[in-house]
This record gives structure tokens, sequence and C-alpha cells, in this order.
């Protein structure tokens, strides 16, 4: 519960510096960047050297897929149905299917589980929801989106190999059973300390919520995929499957993770439909501190 009311209190710190002049509207994307080249690469050197492999970690990685596919498939069929246009539907394909796993997902899953759940949300996140975002978003902005810059097979396995976390995901495997030196370690705990605070401080710098009337169907249907369904669907399919383990659990606490921050700026670069997108991660963070712990309560 601690942890819980801290993150919480880091989220407010962000929207209350958002309304001081001093902050300018690049804080947030500077307060990112830190995040993904710094506090997250140490974070995964220093848990993912931890993990324990067992059958049950393949729930963990394969869970993310499952999801996507699933939430792609309904957002495909409700799009049909109510004959949404292409701009709505590309972005409900885009938004849906990926999680806010990283930036949200590990500062949460540290609240309700504590440490140990942390090697576990980020393979959840490296090997599912980025990976996601690099090769199933790249299809969507390319079908979908109406910018000149169309993504390529190249410019994705790019994409993959310089990002700065999964290079980092690489290394943490290839060093498992390896100590580090004890001034090593020190470093790697205090910057990766840092993600949770930096983090949702920049995600409630970044909150906005925009509500217009046309984009309320799809919103409403987009988030009950995201942060109902999917996860309900996750939960079946473990407790079927006889799984309960701590990776599960995590597994199935990450496929509730409101939509993802990154796909929305892609999102609405592309410009599918940027109100529908705005709405979408901004009230789904919000929604999601009451259908993640009500959530966990199932686990």
């Amino acid at each position: 519960m601690e942890n819980f009311i801290l993150t919480i209190s880091f989220l407010l710190i962000g929207m209350g510096l958002r309304r001081l002049p001093q902050f300018p509207d690049e804080t947030s994307q500077v307060l990112n960047l830190f995040v993904i080249y710094v506090s997250l690469p140490a974070l995964v050197l220093l848990k993912v050297p931890e993990l324990l492999f067992s059958r049950d970690l393949l729930v963990t990685a394969l869970m993310p897929w499952i999801m996507l596919f699933l939430s792609a498939v309904l957002v495909f069929l409700a799009a049909k149905f109510f004959t949404w246009s292409r701009e709505m539907t590309g972005c409900l394909l885009l938004m849906v299917p990926l999680g806010n796993t990283s930036f949200l997902g590990i500062p949460m899953v540290r609240a309700f589980f504590g440490d140990a759940g942390i090697p576990y949300a980020v393979l959840y996140d490296q090997l599912g929801s980025f990976l996601g975002l690099a090769t199933f978003g790249s299809v969507v902005l390319a079908v979908y989106g109406h910018g000149d810059d169309r993504p390529t097979v190249r410019s994705v396995i790019k994409r993959i190999t310089t990002f700065p976390p999964f290079i980092c995901l690489l290394a943490a495997f290839l060093l498992r059973g390896q100590v580090f030196a004890e001034p090593v370690t020190a470093l790697l705990q205090t910057l990766a300390a840092t993600l949770v605070p930096v983090v949702m401080i920049a995600v409630g710098f970044q909150l906005r919520l925009r509500l217009k009337a046309e984009v309320l169907k799809p919103l409403g249907v987009g988030l009950l995929i995201k942060l109902c369904l999917a996860p309900l669907f996750a939960l079946l399919l473990c407790r079927v499957m006889g799984f309960n383990s701590l990776p599960a659990k995590v597994a199935v606490f990450e496929a509730g993770m409101p939509p993802m921050v990154s796909a929305g700026a892609l999102a609405i670069m592309a410009g599918l439909a940027p109100e529908l997108t705005a709405a979408l991660v901004g009230l789904g963070i919000l929604l999601s501190f009451v259908t993640l712990p009500v959530l966990f309560q199932f686990l």
C-alpha cells in the first residue's frame, strides 16, 4: 500500500509541475529520455539476471502476444460493427493491443508485487510490448497512417537493435550467473531507483484529458477491451492452464495496463484520430488506478 501511495504521489507531483511556468512543455520528453537511456537499462541489468527460468516464465514472454492478437481482433470486429472511420480504426488498432507496460507497468508492478515482480515486468515489456510496437505497430502505422516516412523491415530491425533497454536485456541474459563488482552494483541500484519517481512524474506532467462527443463510443469500447476484457481473458487463460506463480500473476497484471504513451505519440504524428488517442492515454491512466487494484484482488 505504501508503494502505491508513493506512485500516486509522484503522479500528482508531475501534474503540479506542469502548472509551473519554470517547466517547459518538453519536460516530459526529457524525463522519458532519461528513463529510456539511464533508468530502465540499469534496472534491466540489475534485475533480469535474477530470473529463474521455468515453464511459468514462458507465460510472461507469450502473454503480451496473446493479448495483442486478441485485442486486435476485438478492435477490428468493433470497428466493422460500428463503421468507425479509417483513422479511428487505425488509432484503436495501435493503442488497444499495446499497453503501458514499462512507464506505468513497472512502477505499478513494484507497488503491488514488490521488487520480486520487476524482472518479470521487464521481460513482459521488452519481449512483448516493445517488440509489438516495433513490429505490429509499424504495420498499423504503414497501413493506416498519413505520414510519408513509412517503416521498412530495415528500419524496424534498426529500431529494435538500437533501443538501449533491449540491448541491456540481451547483455543481461549473457551475464546470467555473473556477479557485478560492488561499486557497479551500487551504481546500478542508484540509477534503477530513479525509474519510478522520474517516470511517474513524467506521466503526470503529460497527462491530458480532452473529450469530444464523437470519440466517446470508440473511447469506451477501446478502454473496455484494454482495461477489462483483455486482463480477464489473461486471468482465465492462466487459471485454465494451471498457472498461478508470480510470473503468471505479473503477466496478467501487465495485461491490464492502459494504452501505451509511446504508441499514442506515434499515432498522433501519423494523424490517427489525435483527440481519441489523447483521451485513450489520459483517461486510460486515470482509470487504471481503479481497475488495477481490482484486478490485483483476483490474482
